[in-house]
């Protein structure tokens, strides 16, 4: 089978390889998968370059989302059937044809959902939950509060400001540049900044120093909720010292969460993911589907400023 493989850190462009590999069989409790789709998510990509080297042992196949179909049953596995479509979560390596994973940790994917549908139901819909989550558990009741969102012209960066108003909350787009701007206000009606101004709260995906100049602006008594480092650094840890006593400061990451919530939860949390998507709220405009054999286009492609949508393999 094919695979991607990171055996030393860089450039995703550079870092990441193609092989072929041999097909492992699925032990007791586990399932092998044939990957249908896998989403490219700058999540799969910061790790690449060692921004979190602390964590991330070598080699490593990158993925954490996207969907398949089981071809092989291990031991004691009755609860999915050969055929059915999943969607493996918890680890990362869904760039590869094939996929060995605890059964456990596979979700039954809804017959009416489309691959490429499935492929972007894990990370941007629950990550998004959990900082709606965040920002009401900090606030108590949202009370109309101003609440930025960085990068808010990405996939995610939508679906956030659909939940925060539908939470209560007063939602802020804060985006780079006016072309961007113009562009989210075709669907967004709200507010719309391309340069810092006080706010109550802010859910980040940026980090360094565009992170610092709206951490800055964050009102005492409010909170900076970081869940990426597109800008490939983390806030000032000197700002946010100084500022502890008032702005509360947390960094999200939706592995720790999936890997300690009940399982009813992570099920509660993939069938809203799944109701959003139906509705519309939570789909992915789709900017292209690539081969594995093609991914250092795909790799250029999500590097590309005019993408739009998700890039998507089809391995």
């Amino acid at each position: 089978m094919l695979r991607a493989v990171v055996r030393a850190f860089g450039d995703p462009r550079q870092a990441v390889g193609l092989e072929e590999a041999e097909r492992a069989a699925p032990g007791p409790g586990a399932v092998e998968i044939r990957i249908r789709r896998a989403a490219i998510n700058p999540s799969d990509l910061i790790p690449v370059t060692g921004a979190y080297r602390s964590r991330t042992a070598l080699p490593f196949v990158p993925g954490f989302e996207g969907v398949g179909d089981i071809v092989r049953l291990g031991e004691g596995v009755t609860d999915l059937a050969i055929g059915r479509r999943v969607l493996p979560i918890g680890a990362s390596g869904l760039w590869q044809q094939y996929l060995v994973r605890p059964a456990d940790w596979c979700l039954a994917v809804p017959d009416d959902l489309s691959d490429d549908e499935a492929a972007m139901a894990y990370v941007n819909p629950l990550t998004a939950f959990r900082l709606i989550d965040a920002a009401g558990a900090h606030f108590g009741a949202a009370g109309g509060r101003r609440i930025g969102v960085t990068a808010a012209a990405s996939a995610i960066g939508r679906m956030l400001l659909v939940l925060l108003a539908e939470a209560g909350f007063r939602p802020v787009a804060l985006v780079r540049s006016a072309a961007t701007a113009a562009r989210l206000g075709e669907s967004f009606g709200g507010e719309i900044l391309t340069q810092p101004a006080p706010l109550d709260g802010v859910l980040d995906a940026v980090g360094g120093a565009p992170g610092d100049a709206l951490f800055r602006q964050v009102r005492p008594g409010g909170a900076f909720i970081q869940y990426g480092a597109l800008s490939g650094a983390q806030l000032d840890p000197m700002l946010v010292t100084a500022r502890r006593d008032e702005v509360a400061f947390s960094f999200l990451w939706l592995r720790n969460w999936v890997h300690s919530a009940p399982r009813a939860a992570i099920e509660a949390a993939f069938a809203r993911s799944f109701s959003g998507i139906r509705a519309g709220f939570l789909a992915c405009e789709i900017d292209g589907v690539f081969a594995l054999g093609d991914l250092a286009a795909a790799l250029a492609r999500q590097d590309d400023p005019a993408r739009r949508g998700k890039v998507l393999l089809a391995p």
